[in-house]
């Protein structure tokens, strides 16, 4: 797996707000240990070149958590792809493969990005990690065809059918370097929230020409932690994993 390099862009300038917390989201504790670092520790294991994590302005407890590897600021919240393009300046000349990686998702296995890499060697600009919840609720979906993703639908401009595919999209990408900045740069902000999605990511390559696909992990890997419920529900499904 080594081959090539690999760098991870880890977003982290989420606010603990709806935990009802004043510490940063991503510091919010699974098991004893801050959720950013069950996710820098598990890159650690893939010898991974460079992690970069991004914060928000106001994000010290989280650059002195991440040290010593570096972070940059997303001044405003404009979205996914809007943070991952603050990480720019750090990786703009990387050549190899990009993992971005939400930072409250501490759950995901070396196995599961090594699947992820795997896939984009097989020549995709762009590999999105999907799962297949019990109840696929409003996840955007990953529409297949012949093992090749053909786009990421949110379940709001979903059609039915589109709505009764299970296969649905954890956040986490993984992305050739060498086009991803190129491909970034011409999302837009032409929706209703004005904001740059990281999912858009797909039609543009897609427009350029490049292969996406998608691979699956399991479902407990992709949970994410927004309320203090869910994050009593990770520290479970951890607690689990470790045969607790």
């Amino acid at each position: 797996m080594n081959q090539q390099k690999i760098a991870a862009i880890i977003l982290g300038a989420g606010k603990g707000t709806r935990m009802k917390s004043d510490l940063p989201k991503v510091l919010m504790p699974v098991c004893g240990k801050p959720m950013i670092r069950h996710i820098i520790d598990t890159l650690e294991e893939m010898d991974v070149e460079k992690i970069v994590t991004v914060i928000a302005p106001d994000g010290d407890l989280v650059k002195k958590e991440v040290a010593p590897y570096p972070t940059c600021v997303q001044e405003k919240q404009l979205g996914t792809c809007h943070a991952v393009l603050a990480a720019r300046p750090l990786l703009n000349t990387f050549h190899g493969d990009i993992f971005v990686v939400f930072g409250d998702q501490p759950l995901y296995t070396k196995n599961t990005f090594e699947k992820l890499l795997s896939k984009r060697r097989e020549g995709y600009a762009v590999v999105c990690l999907g799962f297949r919840p019990e109840d696929p609720a409003r996840y955007g979906r990953l529409i297949m065809k012949n093992g090749e993703l053909e786009r990421i639908v949110e379940y709001k401009d979903a059609t039915e059918e589109e709505r009764a595919v299970n296969f649905c999209n954890s956040g986490m990408m993984c992305f050739d370097g060498e086009k991803m900045f190129e491909i970034l740069a011409e999302i837009s902000n032409e929706n209703a929230a004005g904001e740059y999605y990281l999912t858009d990511a797909i039609a543009i390559a897609l427009r350029k020409g490049y292969k996406c696909s998608a691979v699956e992990c399991a479902v407990e890997e992709a949970a994410a932690a927004n309320t203090r419920e869910e994050l009593a529900q990770l520290e479970v499904l951890y607690q689990k994993r470790q045969g607790k």
